[in-house]
């Protein structure tokens, strides 16, 4: 196992700039995600620690050593490529086991005979290894991919989008069966790119948020859940997404108040950093839609709750639960409600949200508005 340091990567690719000082590190033994769209600069930093690209300033450790002088193929770091990268001419097997007979490892035929076998049944392509690999089917494919990286011991694993081409049963499943494998049978220190939000809170022990090739936070998965650092990250995590409504801040009797661009919401923002923002500022507030809650009139409002009005814009049910978007003002607000809640409503009915004003989130009025509030 080992430690990667990343210190202030920068790479250009003409006038692209795909890594913009990058810098983060990855604990030894620790499941590390890069999330992030595409054309964030998250292969491009798998690239860059594997030593497949070369970039134009920074550092990368590895083992606390300075790689910059080791080529790719003795620095012991095992990558999966979101493009599968298979040979087409060898099986299934020799596929897997091409890394283990690579001159770096030479292992002992028994040995990999072991390895390729104990492999492939974990991840559910034991009974394919005969198979060439223009007989496969993508997620087939995918997972032998995925095997080949597994196999060799490695002192770390680069991971990029390596259940990107499974359906979303499989994609669920393998998902589950690899946080079993990387957190139990290998224990390695593991990059894993993914633009999944699902993917990075479910297997990360700690995420890293990449947009225009540069990081914008690092946290555990509770982390930059509760308290994200920019509006970007905000929205990168749950669905349905967070809503964002742009307004200011005013005090009210020593107290700050958001009033969002039409008067229409306004809410108390009890835990706002006056060291960052204060009265008069243009903001803009998240609110997540498992934070409210639908009120059609019955029951009582629970105490400290702001209470918003407005009417239904649009409905989706979703099994046993309905997603509402609610317009109030020039505002579009979703609430995540159980289906027995919804019971008659419709298109242009009144509705009411109950929100506590401690789960909301306060930015600077952009994308890439710093969080506001504590």
């Amino acid at each position: 196992m080992a430690t990667i340091d990343v210190r202030s990567v920068r790479k250009t690719f003409g006038k692209l700039v795909a890594l913009d000082d990058v810098s983060f590190s990855v604990n030894d033994g620790e499941f590390f995600c890069l999330l992030g769209p595409s054309g964030a600069g998250k292969t491009t930093t798998l690239k860059s620690i594997a030593g497949l690209v070369q970039p134009d300033s920074g550092e990368v450790w590895l083992g606390g050593r300075d790689a910059g002088d080791i080529e790719p193929n003795h620095r012991n770091l095992a990558m999966c490529f979101e493009s599968y990268a298979l040979y087409p001419q060898h099986n299934v097997f020799d596929n897997m086991a091409s890394p283990l007979r690579s001159p770096v490892l030479r292992l002992p035929d028994a040995e990999v005979r072991e390895r390729v076998g104990r492999t492939a049944e974990m991840l559910g392509v034991g009974h394919l290894l005969d198979r060439g690999v223009d007989q496969l089917s993508n997620g087939q494919r995918q997972r032998v991919a995925l095997g080949r990286v597994l196999v060799r011991p490695a002192n770390a694993y680069l991971l990029d989008e390596p259940l990107s081409h499974l359906d979303a049963k499989l994609r669920t499943s393998m998902r589950a069966e690899l946080k079993r494998i990387a957190h139990g049978e290998l224990n390695t220190t593991t990059v894993y790119v993914t633009h999944d939000y699902v993917e990075a809170l479910s297997l990360a022990d700690r995420i890293g948020v990449i947009k225009d090739g540069r990081i914008l936070q690092v946290g555990t998965p509770q982390q930059v859940w509760d308290t994200p650092e920019t509006a970007f990250v905000a929205q990168a995590f749950g669905k349905p997404r967070i809503s964002f409504v742009s307004g200011g801040l005013v005090s009210d009797n020593g107290t700050i108040r958001f009033i969002s661009s039409d008067g229409a919401i306004t809410v108390p923002v009890p835990d706002l950093d006056t060291t960052a923002a204060a009265a008069g500022e243009s903001v803009r507030i998240g609110i997540r839609p498992r934070d409210l809650v639908l009120h059609t009139g019955a029951g009582a409002q629970p105490e400290g709750h702001e209470r918003l009005d407005g009417v239904v814009y649009v409905l989706e049910h979703l099994g046993r639960q309905t997603e509402v978007t609610v317009r109030i003002g020039e505002s579009l607000v979703s609430v995540v409600a159980p289906r027995g809640d919804v019971g008659g409503l419709a298109v242009d009915d009144k509705v009411s949200l109950l929100l506590d004003p401690a789960t909301v989130h306060v930015f600077g009025d952009s994308d890439d508005g710093r969080r506001l509030t504590r």
